[in-house]
């Protein structure tokens, strides 16, 4: 199915083509043509299955069929996102998809000047794609109104409520007064994302494009068990070895992140990081350097764990293991994307054991362990054998998407404690 097939006008189509895009995804298969007859949209898709496209062309042609003036401080269309990666990506596709067309397109986020933003809002946009936290500042301003809003996206909402984003949610929506079309897209369902579904659409259509926390296909999965303090030497031989040209690295700690960068680059390994302490100009450099190949590695935290759009990325390394088990899931979703070969490598300590077997229950899948010879960890069997006969790791869940009211109360504790570690280490 063509994107010519859905009625695109040709200025969109035209676009498209220049982007590379030929044939309609799944979850665009289904969405695009619900979304133009103005239904609300609740969809589970994980990263990389085209999603961004599949919300966002339908408000562009909509927009398109029905021009209207622009009005001063005013937004058509609102696009959420958590992380300011992602909005700039978004706001970057849509751009991209309109080049040929007057609409207009903007981005607000954290780590951007203030100024530079309410200048671009000062008479009025189509569409704006922002954080949270943002947009808050900017209606609180006035830099920014939504009196006349049309449309309204939650993109990985799963992901802003994982950052404590609900409060913000809710104070957006109070100042949403007209009924917009509204969808909203997350890789994962809990109680409080059926809640929140619940109190914001309105009879929505509902896709689902393939269960509940899987992996790409076409993502080939491998563990290395690694002593912690070998893991640097680990990298730099099979980034050597195997001659990678691009890889995106995942570490838990910023602090992890600038020596790990430091230590690639005593090994001829031109590195560049992404995390929280960078100001957002700095990461976008970085980003554009490992892009255009100008760095073979990128260290990342989790900041970056959506939002992040590398065509054709090979490799991601998951230096330390995520702290949730679901983030596993949206760390290796940067490759394998759309159709894609991509390699998942993982190095596993002893004290991350746990959370490889949590990994493995999510994904429904035992993944390949491979020691690479003279980096072999100690006594790693019989640290398996103990853990396995402890009643305490037998029992132990991770966290679960649609946790009963007997467990509710954990789940909200760890959900808690997982974003104050969060906040601490970007």
């Amino acid at each position: 199915m063509s994107f010519a097939s859905q009625n695109f006008s040709p200025e969109i189509v035209k676009a498209l083509t220049e982007c590379g895009y030929e044939k309609l995804t799944p979850v665009q298969q289904k969405a695009i043509p619900l979304a133009r007859r103005g239904h609300d949209i609740l969809a589970n898709a994980q990263t990389g299955t085209g999603k961004t496209a599949a919300f966002a062309l339908p408000i562009v042609q909509n927009i398109l069929d029905k021009p209207k003036s622009s009005n001063r401080h005013q937004a058509r269309a609102v696009i959420l996102a958590p992380t300011r990666e992602l909005a700039a990506q978004i706001a970057q596709n849509i751009q991209d998809y309109t080049k040929y067309t007057e609409l207009k397109t903007v981005a607000i986020y954290g780590g951007a000047k203030m100024s530079s933003q309410e200048k671009a809002l000062e008479n009025g946009v189509d569409i704006l794609v922002a954080t949270p936290g943002r947009l808050i500042e900017h209606l609180e301003l006035k830099n920014v109104s939504l009196v006349n809003l049309e449309f309204l996206v939650f993109d990985e909402a799963d992901r802003m409520l994982d950052m404590g984003f609900i409060s913000a949610i809710e104070k957006i929506m109070s100042g949403v007064t007209t009924k917009p079309q509204t969808m909203l897209f997350s890789a994962t369902f809990s109680t409080q994302m059926n809640t929140l579904a619940g109190q914001i659409l309105r009879q929505p259509k509902r896709i689902a494009i393939s269960r509940e926390n899987v992996t790409a296909e076409t993502v080939a999965h491998v563990v290395y068990p690694v002593e912690q303090e070998r893991k640097r030497e680990l990298l730099s031989e099979l980034i050597g070895r195997k001659n990678w040209k691009q890889v995106l690295v995942f570490v838990n700690y910023k602090e992890t992140a600038n020596e790990l960068v430091k230590e690639l680059k005593l090994d001829g390994i031109k590195a560049v990081l992404c995390h929280g302490d960078k100001a957002q100009s700095a990461r976008r450099r970085a980003l554009d350097e490992f892009k255009e190949g100008k760095a073979r590695v990128m260290i990342a935290t989790d900041v970056a764990a959506r939002g992040l759009d590398i065509q054709n990325l090979p490799h991601v390394v998951n230096f330390d293991m995520p702290f949730l088990a679901e983030d596993y899931v949206h760390r290796i979703g940067r490759t394998g994307r759309a159709g894609q070969k991509g390699h998942a490598v993982s190095f596993v300590n002893r004290e991350e054991e746990l959370t490889l077997q949590q990994v493995e229950t999510l994904i429904g899948q035992r993944i390949y362990r491979k020691e690479l010879e003279g980096y072999e960890p100690k006594n790693r069997d019989a640290l398996l054998d103990k853990m396995h006969s402890k009643s305490a790791f037998k029992n132990r869940k991770s966290r679960m998407n649609n946790p009963s009211d007997s467990n509710q109360g954990e789940a909200e504790r760890r959900s808690r404690l997982y974003r104050m570690i969060r906040a601490k280490n970007k």
